[in-house]
């Protein structure tokens, strides 16, 4: 797909090769993705991904990931600095908004950005706020309770893929078993579930990335599940920094950061252009990524 747009940018599909480029942009940003996220977001819809350039140099970025026939996820909308303001970012995403078709598309949005996106037809669902920092050393008191808490906290092995991608599945507005089997393997991720009398009843990812180590999905049945995850997963920072984005609608989520010494560093919105499938929005303590939803 190419398509020529103001002052000779030129829209064309992105290719992995492309990947390294647009994570050091969004680096800039603070988001902070993950080192080996783009491996995993091109195995959900390798043609999602879309750069602008000028005389061959890119200038501007996004994704519009398909998933299904129904629902697609836009992000990675980025202009380099020194050329805001002419024109390339909205060109671009023209053009990889057809990709989504008659999709609803959903997105996680900047506050400096949720205007446009209103006026772009995105209606706000909830806001997400990424909390971050080393978590705490816990008490005495405190490591005893989520070491009982913690029983069933285990790494995810080949076996459960299948459990995790069905658990997703009602945790997401959509399917997506490309996605989850690479986002369990992914180099650097580690996964881990909660396994209770033989039932599934969580899973969390934990990835590095540049600033922090992030932690995502974190989707749990009940808050002792959660509880139990979030605990696991915050020891296997070992003292480092850690990130994780949790939905307004969470207070059990917002509160096991804080419990872990987090604080919130900034805020999205989760918007939409339509309806979405229904999913269980109360299993979910944090969010998987803010570029595939």
């Amino acid at each position: 797909m190419t398509s020529p747009n103001p002052e000779g940018l030129v829209v064309t599909q992105a290719s992995l090769a492309d990947w390294p480029v647009i994570r050091a942009w969004a680096g800039d940003e603070g988001w902070d993705p993950g080192v080996s996220d783009g491996p995993c977001f091109f195995a959900q819809d390798p043609d999602g991904f879309f750069l602008g350039r000028i005389d061959g140099e890119p200038v501007s970025a996004i994704s519009v990931v398909n998933y299904g026939a129904e629902y697609a996820f836009l992000g990675c909308y980025l202009v380099r600095p020194d050329l805001r303001g002419r024109g390339y970012g909205i060109a671009t995403w023209k053009t990889a908004l057809a990709h989504a078709g008659g999709r609803t598309v959903g997105l996680d949005g900047v506050v400096a950005q949720q205007g446009n996106y209103r006026q772009s037809g995105f209606e706000l669902a909830y806001k997400t706020f990424r909390f971050a920092g080393v978590p705490a050393a816990r008490s005495a008191t405190a490591t005893a309770t989520a070491t009982a808490t913690a029983t069933g906290v285990r790494g995810a092995e080949k076996s459960d893929v299948e459990a995790v991608v069905a658990y997703d599945r009602g945790c997401y507005p959509a399917d997506r078993p490309q996605f989850v089997e690479r986002w369990l393997g992914g180099t650097g991720h580690r996964a881990l579930v909660r396994v209770v009398d033989g039932r599934l009843t969580g899973y969390g990812v934990i990835r590095p990335a540049a600033d922090s180590l992030r932690i995502g999905p974190l989707f749990a049945d009940a808050p002792d599940d959660a509880r139990a995850l979030f605990a696991a997963l915050a020891a296997e920072a070992g003292g480092r920094r850690v990130a994780v984005d949790i939905p307004e609608t969470s207070a059990v989520g917002v509160a096991l950061a804080e419990e872990h010494g987090l604080t919130p560093s900034f805020e999205t919105a989760r918007m939409y252009t339509g309806p979405v499938r229904p999913y269980a929005t109360d299993r979910v303590y944090g969010v998987t990524t803010l570029e595939l939803g």
